[in-house]
């Protein structure tokens, strides 16, 4: 189906569901003027408490619950936008490291969704799949001190929310507007591992309704184990001219690059044996070894130097050991990503508020994995039988890996209050090019420390270029009965995505192995064009919250989402000989009912959630014999149905005289697949709990415990995986003092794993037992100046 023909199916299902708002309500009329809502008063508080009413989503008809500005501050210096969720009820998140920097690192599962089944969005620009290759991951794009907040939607979030990959879980990470005064921070950090890391943000203050800032934070830091390092230089700047209350111009600009070495993950022997397990820093004993026939004499199978004959005077490979993958300078990652985007927003009349964003994202990098001798061999045999211009490998090979691409996109949209309604309609369009090539490439002297030789390629894998079309429509209508006690929000979303795929897409498109063909393979399929449709016209969301008294309310949602395939590249890029049936687009339907209450000594919420999945991809693993690491694959699940429970809350004692305040969430999640098997990485229960004190106006302190229960790493219910406890504190001391301290100085140190707690289980690659371990105890500690 064309664009054009897909916007007009979908404004007709839009404006029907308009007429059903306007005209089958209109009996209820009443003041739209009142938008306040009557359970916003905030009434614990603390340094580290604030904005109750978005942290449990007071007045939402989904279960919304967020991450506020003081808990973002109190956070570890440099930490991944990732590892900021696992405070937050339902999330279930494992990272690698203190910091969760790690890019393969990284897993999020929330409900019966992982991380690629969430959408994520920055001051209302997507940010499209979260893909280390190829995506853009959202702790690419964030500092900790820029935040205001980050609010989530575990299972249904709004229909205006911009998403290709959601199922129902939306998460928005909102930065900081400009300061109204000149002013700016800085900080400085210090830890384990040689960390050092640095920010610096500037603030122009209001200059006759135009204000900005910039900042730049540097982070350097070894991995905490086996050999390498971090290197990570962030940029952001926000600028904001605002003409009157209601009318204002904004720009964002996000800058970053990132280099860092890997880790390897293993089985959980490997670090049983030995829990500090990376890779070398040395050559590794046993590498270099002659290639030689069965007499043992030197071969000189190629003729590199090009007179004519393979002899003496050409090279003859000597690193050829299997040990030569585990040395660590040829297992690098470099991103280099930006984003802009441009927000007008104005009233039109009293009652009719209107918005448009621009964005442009620019997206390059490139990995590197060494490939050992043999399995390098053979793949130049086949290359080489069918005429490919390849070079025999010189010994441990060079595997690259480049990305890059475009994301430019633009949403716009309106609220329209009338009478009892509050309506709100809008769309989203985005263009997406993405580009992957892998290849193996000699190195003088076969080495890996030797120059890399980008002229001599030893076997070709991809050459790919893929595309995104998408388009989403929404209208909503929020109404308000009883006194605005009761909101009732109906709203609909239409989703079309059109895919395509244009190159090589793996081995077999170059050559295929056949041990009947003279010399053992077939000329390959050559370059191919794949292109499938994902569309989806009525994405229904009900929703509703009524206020019991001035503390309580209740709420209820139901929803429908449709979502493009996870791992779509990964899907298509198989090189079959005609390409594979095109998987249906995920589909999930959600059911939510809660409670919220918000009381002087307490605030909370509770909610009990049903989720149902048809044509469920399933992320599993297989192991790469090149790099001996998991690859992710993708199989069908079925329907996968998931239910459970997820509590909140702050509890502030009068006993304590406010000085003493206890946070804790509890999740209890049972997963289901079409077999009657548990999920991979879904662990029944997790409970996170944590006590503030706050004595005087300049010291805080905290101690959090996060229990994550039992598990199991694979999809038949195979290779359980035990619980564990991870306890992490702070102690931030700044502010109003009586002994000499200036005020705007405060100094916050941080530890993580306080008790050293050992799990060579902690973070699981779903579908394979293969596992990375939890890090040591990390401290660090950060001093901080606001002027």
């Amino acid at each position: 189906m064309t664009r054009a023909k897909h916007l007009k199916k979908s404004l007709r299902a839009i404006a029907l569901t308009t007429v059903f708002g306007l005209t089958g309500f209109a009996g209820y009329a009443q003041d739209a003027g009142d938008e306040e809502n009557r359970l916003t008063t905030v009434t614990v508080e603390g340094r580290r408490i604030s904005q109750n009413d978005e942290a449990i989503g007071l007045g939402e008809a989904t279960n919304t619950v967020a991450v506020t500005r003081e808990e973002l501050l109190s956070a570890p210096s440099g930490i991944s936008g990732l590892k900021m969720l696992e405070s937050l009820p339902g999330f279930n998140v494992q990272t690698d490291g203190a910091l969760g920097l790690y890019e393969f690192g990284n897993s999020v599962t929330v409900r019966s969704f992982n991380l690629q089944q969430i959408g994520f969005v920055l001051d209302g620009v997507p940010m499209g799949r979260s893909d280390a290759f190829g995506g853009s991951p959202i702790f690419r794009y964030v500092d900790n001190e820029n935040l205001g907040s980050v609010v989530a939607s575990p299972g249904a979030g709004d229909v205006s929310l911009p998403s290709y990959s959601s199922l129902g879980p939306i998460v928005s990470y909102n930065t900081t507007d400009p300061a109204d005064e000149l002013g700016g921070m800085i900080s400085y950090t210090i830890g384990d591992d040689d960390l050092e890391r640095s920010f610096i943000r500037l603030d122009t203050g209001d200059i006759n309704g135009f204000s900005a800032y910039f900042s730049r934070s540097k982070t350097d830091s070894g991995l905490w184990r086996g050999a390498g390092s971090i290197d990570r230089e962030h940029l952001e700047g926000k600028a904001v001219y605002e003409w009157d209350d209601t009318t204002s111009l904004t720009f964002g600009y996000v800058a970053n690059e990132f280099f860092d070495y890997d880790s390897p993950s293993g089985p959980a022997s490997t670090f049983e044996n030995d829990y500090y397990f990376g890779y070398s820093a040395t050559i590794p004993d046993g590498c270099i070894q002659p290639y030689t026939d069965a007499n043992g004499d030197l071969i000189y199978p190629f003729d590199y130097n090009g007179d004519g004959v393979a002899d003496s005077n050409d090279f003859s490979p000597t690193f050829i050991g299997s040990t030569c993958t585990s040395y660590f300078e040829d297992r690098i990652n470099i991103r280099q990503d930006s984003l802009y985007h441009l927000t007008f927003e104005t009233d039109l009349t009293d009652s009719i508020d209107v918005f448009a964003t621009y964005y442009l994202e620019d997206k390059d990098g490139f990995g590197v994995s060494p490939d050992g001798f043999s399995n390098t061999l053979g793949r130049y045999n086949d290359q080489s039988n069918v005429g490919l211009n390849v070079v025999f490998p010189r010994g441990v090979q060079y595997g690259l890996s480049t990305v890059g691409g475009e994301r430019e996109g633009f949403l716009a949209g309106g609220e329209w209050r009338i009478a009892n309604h509050t309506i709100s309609a809008g769309f989203w369009i985005e263009d997406e090019t993405y580009n992957r090539t892998q290849l193996r490439l000699n190195k003088v002297g076969g080495s890996q420390n030797g120059a890399v030789l980008f002229d001599e390629v030893a076997y070709f894998r991809r050459n790919y270029t893929t595309t995104r079309e998408t388009t989403q429509l929404y209208i909503s209508d929020v109404m308000s009965f009883l006194d605005d006690r009761l909101n009732v929000e109906v709203g609909i979303k239409s989703l079309s995505v059109d895919y395509t795929l244009n190159g090589y897409r793996d081995f077999n498109d170059y050559a295929i192995r056949d041990a009947t063909a003279p010399g053992g393979s077939l000329p390959g399929y050559g370059p191919q064009s794949i292109a499938a449709e994902y569309e989806e016209n009525f994405l229904p969301m009900i929703g509703a919250v009524y206020d019991l008294n001035a503390t309580d309310q209740v709420f209820g949602s139901w929803s429908q989402n449709f979502a493009l395939p996870r791992g779509a590249d990964d899907i298509f890029d198989n090189a079959t000989s005609t390409p594979l049936p095109a998987p249906e687009g995920e589909t999930a339907e959600n059911f939510e009912i809660g409670i919220r209450t918000n009381r002087s000594q307490f605030f909370g919420a509770a909610t009990a959630y049903y989720t149902s999945f048809d044509n469920q991809l399933l992320a599993a693993s297989v192991i790469n014999p090149a790099t001996g690491q998991p690859e992710a694959f993708y199989i069908n699940g079925g329907e996968v149905t998931a239910y459970g429970v997820e509590l909140s809350g702050v509890y502030q004692p009068d006993y304590f005289r406010d000085m003493l305040y206890f946070n804790g969430n509890l999740t209890y999640n049972s997963t289901e697949d079409a077999n009657g098997l548990e999920l991979a990485d879904s662990p029944n229960w997790i409970i996170t709990g944590g006590v503030t004190y706050e004595p005087t106006e300049w010291l805080v302190a905290n101690v959090t415990g996060k229990f994550t229960g039992e598990r199991f790493s694979t999809f038949s219910e195979t290779a359980p995986v035990d619980s564990f406890t991870v306890f992490d504190g702070y102690v931030d001391i700044g502010g109003p003092n009586d002994f000499g301290m200036p005020d705007n100085i405060s100094l916050r140190l941080n530890v993580n794993n306080i008790f050293d707690e050992e799990v060579p289980t902690a973070f699981i690659f779903a579908g394979s037992a293969f596992y990375r371990p939890l890090n040591p105890r990390t401290f660090q500690a950060t001093l901080t100046a606001r002027f």
